[in-house]
């Protein structure tokens, strides 16, 4: 099990990520991650430049959203981040981004359609769009949980706001952020076009199932 200094340092390189994947501006933006108690989470703290983001600024929080330890003010999406935790058992990671093409289709209210295999692969489906709720309380949590809780996406667009993941870590959660915005792209341009084709449903379940199952070195033979 990784020492909390451990979990530290790499929540902090992965806030830090958001900006290398251009997925976040300023200081917008934040990954968490469940602590090994499963009853607290780390957090990147509020309005902090990410060139000023260390390890040991960053704060951890109860699943109420209770600071726990930390001099610094926890990102203003905490009580979002609680709730997901509390509800969400199996979620250890989040993300939060404005990244610019996936919060297009968010501003556009539409949810991105499942019309490419990398689509199919890792979210299984469209990219569902969540309601529009008000930053600082917890009703962007339950309209993340209420969206996800009928769909294979780790990625929802809240209305009018941005880009929240879920994932069993808080890397996969951010690999979800950085393939979100690179298919939001693909789609706004094949948008551009003409009519947007999307896959069958029979099809994106075969893709969504070997990506899952078997794609990569730790999850059985490549067919």
């Amino acid at each position: 099990m990784s020492s909390i200094s451990e979990i530290r340092s790499k929540v902090c390189d992965l806030n830090i990520a958001l900006q290398r994947y251009g997925l976040v501006a300023w200081t917008a933006g934040n990954v968490s991650e469940r602590l090994p108690d499963g009853n607290s989470f780390i957090i990147k703290p509020s309005g902090v430049m990410y060139e000023d983001l260390t390890a040991d600024s960053l704060v951890v929080c109860d699943l109420n959203g209770d600071v726990i330890e930390g001099s610094l003010a926890p990102s203003s999406d905490t009580k979002t981040h609680a709730y997901i935790y509390r509800n969400m058992p199996a979620v250890n990671g989040i993300v939060h981004t404005h990244s610019n093409y996936a919060s297009a289709w968010a501003a556009a209210q539409r949810a991105i359609p499942c019309a490419l295999t990398a689509m199919g692969d890792e979210f299984g489906g469209d990219i569902p769009l969540g309601p529009f709720a008000l930053i600082g309380g917890e009703e962007i949590g339950e309209g993340v949980v209420e969206t996800l809780k009928s769909s294979n996406s780790p990625a929802v667009l809240m209305a009018n706001h941005g880009v929240f993941t879920i994932g069993k870590s808080a890397k996969d959660a951010v690999k979800a952020a950085v393939m979100c915005e690179d298919v939001a792209k693909t789609m706004f341009i094949a948008e551009q076009l003409g009519e947007i084709k999307r896959i069958a449903d029979a099809d994106i379940s075969r893709l969504y199932d070997r990506y899952q199952n078997i794609y990569g070195q730790s999850k059985g033979p490549q067919k």
